[in-house]
């Protein structure tokens, strides 16, 4: 057997081996054979780049490279599910199936809820061609080098045994399977341990960890971090079977990993039954779940059923009920947030809940800790706001000790030792000193840099705490006098450093309303960034501008105007501000923007629903801005019109025909905008 023959045997065994390890759970060698194979196959194809494959074993091992993830428009949008947390909505919603359907028999599929990252993966000629994230429903991340690291989630499909009378009919020459990527709770408490020990911030849940790891630039981590997934949904235009259930059966004769827990029922009774017991079983799982889904089982009878604006009729997501348990409190500190907000955390002996053990919760504020009373070594409840954060829920007062003492609120910053102050209409105490005490320094680099603000996506929070401690940096303009040479260490990250380096530099090309959002103002979040960069037009006028003048735009309040004075008025903004002028970046609107401002729109609220043919919703959205108008999620009185795609929601439809809002065409809408 020469070289060549051997690469492409290797594959085949090694693909064979990785489904029997990670998707049936019975290896049939042991790891150091696995390992011993992989050796000898990167060894061959690195002495023949010819025979390159991007669906080889040895590229699960990833890469180090940072990759920019491109948007993908999806084939088929990937709709959210309806969440309903009761009996009765299930049954109302299986007696509208029934009502949908005309009376006619149907089947459900009832499935496990995995909580972890939606994923849609397309498969060609049987081999694995790109994977992309839900993002927005309609447009995701291309994660496709990413997903190739995770061991369960097939590159290459096994082909049907063709002389055996049970084999799964040949998988169509292009298809697309959509699932969820999990971390185990194994791999998370191990992480999270190892993140602990390192002084780093730990993962809140496995979804967030999965999700954080999955969006990481470096394809080497995702393969580190061991993610899993599994597989439920199977779109094509040449599916093997006309049921869902079927289709996921199939689909596991391919090497995908689909769960064990399907069932296919009739009932309502039997509906509840498979609830009842995955409420209980579901603690022994290996992986994350919140809940059952409901799903029509026959193809055509969910074609029949269609879809409203957000979500399929013949699917719903049933959710559990939160865990509770009962632990004692021993501490509460406190953390201060970038913008200076004080949060109480509770420190707990450890209990496990939900999957995880739990040892902190959130107070969020003084008067949530007055409203339950809490005294040190009480007794409390905690649950997990669905299933994710943990949160103080009660307290047991008979078990309260004698000499317990009531929680006072701190009156000092616990980082610089400021007085804390609390403004009109909030419920959170803050440190004033946002330029002198570290965490909010930290934290509003770290907004700074955010994807929706200046995009510098080559810097994390973990690198900025590094450059602050080196004394690198202490605040944002900082950033952009950072040279290669301070940030190649020994002379081995040249490549990354002048990556971070370019970043920091493509970032003058952000828009003006961005950067007032960067600046990281209190209480001036994106929209009302927005509105002040469009209405003042340059930096110099909103610097100068009174309290009066502030009030007067729509949307700005007196606790917000005020902020921005606070703000403006402090001679250490004012030096960062000219700084950051001096470094290049976009300090006015730029002529286009001037241009396209208008006020046609002013005064009106514009609800957006449906799908669109010329612009995204995101572009109408801007657009609407622009115009002087203001964008709304639901429709009432106050409603002025209703920008309408295709597949406008029924009920949305309902609605604003019961309260006589007009409903506007994307052609209108253009028309209406170019006059």
């Amino acid at each position: 057997m020469d070289e060549i023959q051997r690469i492409e045997q290797l594959r085949k065994e090694l693909h064979e081996h990785n489904y029997r390890y990670y998707v049936l759970n019975q290896p049939t060698i042991s790891d150091q054979e696995f390992d011993f194979l992989m050796h000898e196959l990167q060894d061959l194809e690195a002495k023949h780049p010819e025979m390159a494959d991007a669906n080889s074993p040895t590229q699960r091992v990833g890469s180090d490279l940072n990759e920019e993830f491109r948007q993908v428009e999806h084939k088929y949008p990937m709709l959210s599910l309806a969440n309903t947390y009761n009996e009765q909505d299930v049954a109302d919603w299986y007696e509208s199936v029934k009502k949908g359907l005309a009376g006619e028999d149907f089947e459900v599929c009832c499935e496990m809820k995995y909580d972890g990252l939606s994923i849609s993966l397309t498969y060609v000629d049987g081999k694995l061609t790109q994977a992309v994230t839900r993002g927005d429903g309609v447009h995701g991340d291309d994660v496709t080098a990413n997903v190739k690291t995770i061991r369960s989630i097939p590159l290459v499909l096994k082909a049907p045994a063709s002389n055996d009378l049970f084999a799964a009919p040949g998988y169509p020459r292009e298809f697309e399977i959509r699932g969820e990527i999990l971390m185990p709770w194994a791999v998370f408490e191990r992480l999270n341990k190892e993140r602990e020990e390192a002084e780093e911030p730990l993962f809140a849940n496995p979804r967030n960890a999965a999700s954080g790891t999955l969006k990481s630039q470096k394809s080497s981590l995702v393969a580190s971090r061991q993610l899993d997934a599994y597989l439920y949904y199977l779109l094509g235009e040449e599916l093997p079977a006309e049921g869902h259930f079927e289709n996921l059966e199939v689909a596991r004769q391919w090497g995908f990993k689909i769960s064990e827990g399907m069932k296919k029922v009739k009932t309502l009774q039997e509906i509840y039954d498979f609830i009842n017991y995955w409420d209980k079983e579901r603690k022994s799982l290996p992986v994350a779940t919140d809940g059952i889904v409901l799903k029509v089982n026959s193809i055509r009878q969910q074609r029949a059923l269609g879809f409203t604006a957000k979500s399929p009729r013949w699917a719903i997501a049933y959710k559990f009920k939160a865990e509770r348990v009962c632990t004692r409190l021993n501490e509460v500190t406190y953390q201060v947030g970038r913008t200076g907000a004080i949060t109480p955390v509770a420190n707990m002996d450890p209990v496990q809940l939900a999957g995880t053990t739990v040892k902190r919760a959130t107070l969020n504020n003084e008067d949530f800790i007055k409203s339950f009373d809490l005294h040190i070594g009480d007794y409390v409840y905690v649950e997990k706001g669905g299933e994710i954060i943990p949160k103080i829920v009660g307290v047991d007062i008979d078990q309260r000790p004698i000499i317990a003492q009531p929680v006072q609120f701190i009156k000092r910053c616990p980082e610089c030792g400021t007085p804390l102050v609390r403004y009109e209409g909030e419920a959170a105490w803050y440190c004033p000193n946002d330029t002198g005490c570290p965490p909010q320094i930290k934290g509003r680099i770290e907004h700074f840099i955010a994807r929706r603000a200046m995009n510098i996506d080559s810097l994390g929070p973990e690198t900025i705490d590094d450059y602050y401690r080196q004394g690198l940096i202490h605040n944002v303009a900082d950033l952009y006098k950072i040279e290669v040479q301070q940030i190649n260490g020994d002379g081995s990250r040249t490549k990354s450093a002048q990556r971070i380096v370019n970043g920091i530099a493509a970032s003058k090309e952000v828009p003006f309303e961005r950067v007032v959002f960067a600046l990281g103002i209190r209480f001036v979040g994106e929209t009302s960034a927005k509105l002040l960069a469009r209405h003042f037009k340059n930096i110099d006028a909103l610097m100068n501008a009174g309290l009066e003048e502030l009030q007067e735009i729509e949307g700005i309040g007196e606790v917000m105007a005020k902020s921005i004075i606070t703000y403006f008025h402090d001679e250490k903004n004012i030096v960062i501000i000219r700084r950051l002028r001096e470094y290049g970046l976009q300090m006015e609107l730029s002529e286009a923007q001037t241009a396209n401002i208008s006020d046609k729109l002013a005064g009106q609220s514009i609800v957006i629903s449906g799908v669109f043919a010329h612009h995204s919703r995101d572009e109408y959205k801007a657009i609407i801005e622009q115009n002087g108008g203001k964008n709304v999620g639901s429709i009432s009185n106050k409603t002025s019109f209703i920008l309408a795609g295709e597949n406008m929601g029924p009920s949305k439809l309902q609605k604003a025909e019961k309260l006589g809002i007009k409903i506007m065409s994307e052609d209108e809408f253009l028309d209406l905008i170019e006059k």
